[in-house]
């Protein structure tokens, strides 16, 4: 990576069936990043189609067919007008942005995460893992590509996947330097603190055992659809190779914010080169059976 990426993490009040007004979001808060000096900003797991919210408390069926042909209605093509838009929204700024949406694969939908520059799509992720409430919306995707970009190695892991340790160590094996983590999540209690102390173990854990920065950041706001609603506390940080924390958010939750923190290429060195560098110990030879159970 290069000698320094001011990187950012901006959680905003995204809604699934309104793209205009999330675009508009999308750059708004861009601009704020890069007032602040960004290089790299990352929005959260679905951010610019809007996440549909999947706990139902009456009858199923019928709240199921109606969200899935919303899904279907809202879903986005990877190279359309609002990727585009985004390589735009990126040359404006002279970014490298990061937002989620769920992707029109043709028969399939897949919840994908991009990253875009003034060139248009540099990468993109598909979520591995797929919890079991949202298994009706999208299939699991395929194994993640770094994408080498100006700003160094870059990967994602969306939401679910930062829980489990294949997902970071499959970018880790590409030799990744910056892995985006971009999530849709609630956990109790709803604030951006009880968000941050159900992931930051996983998180911090996922940067210590790769010797890789991390940047995270949490859905945020009220989302409704089909007639079930679901409120997002926002959350956010952004950790170093040694599971330190570089940015911790401080917005109130519910509210839309921003964390920045500046990622230093000699910091990656220091941690990859300490006794304590977990991955150098790592013997492949020994974990054939992982990969035969269950």
């Amino acid at each position: 990576m290069i000698e320094r990426v001011r990187a950012c993490a901006a959680a905003v009040d995204t809604r699934p069936g309104e793209l205009s007004a999330n675009l508009e979001k999308i750059e708004q808060w861009t601009s704020h990043a890069a007032q602040a000096g960004a290089q790299l900003v990352l929005f959260p797991e679905l951010s610019l189609t809007g996440f549909i919210p999947n706990h139902p408390l009456g009858e199923h069926e019928r709240w199921l067919r109606q969200a899935l042909a919303e899904a279907r209605r809202s879903a986005l093509p990877l190279d359309g007008p609002a990727t585009q838009k985004l390589a735009t929204i990126a040359a404006r700024h002279d970014v490298l942005l990061s937002v989620g949406l769920l992707e029109d694969a043709g028969n399939l939908l897949y919840n994908c995460q991009v990253l875009v520059g003034a060139e248009g799509i540099i990468g993109h992720w598909r979520k591995l893992h797929i919890p079991m409430f949202e298994m009706p919306f999208y299939n699991g995707g395929t194994p993640p590509v770094v994408a080498d970009t100006r700003l160094g190695r870059i990967g994602a892991n969306i939401c679910f996947d930062a829980l489990l340790p294949e997902s970071t160590r499959l970018l880790a094996v590409q030799n990744v330097e910056i892995v985006l983590m971009p999530f849709a999540a609630d956990p109790s209690p709803a604030t951006p603190v009880g968000w941050a102390a159900w992931s930051s173990g996983a998180i911090r854990a996922r940067a210590m055992e790769n010797g890789v920065f991390v940047i995270a950041c949490n859905y945020v706001g009220h989302v409704s659809c089909a007639g079930v609603e679901q409120r997002f506390p926002g959350g956010g940080m952004i950790v170093s190779p040694r599971g330190e924390m570089l940015a911790e958010w401080n917005t109130s939750s519910g509210e839309c914010g921003l964390i920045c923190a500046d990622l230093n290429a000699a910091t990656l060195a220091a941690a990859r080169g300490e006794p304590e560098y977990l991955y150098r110990f790592r013997r492949p030879e020994l974990y054939g059976p992982l990969s035969q159970g269950g």
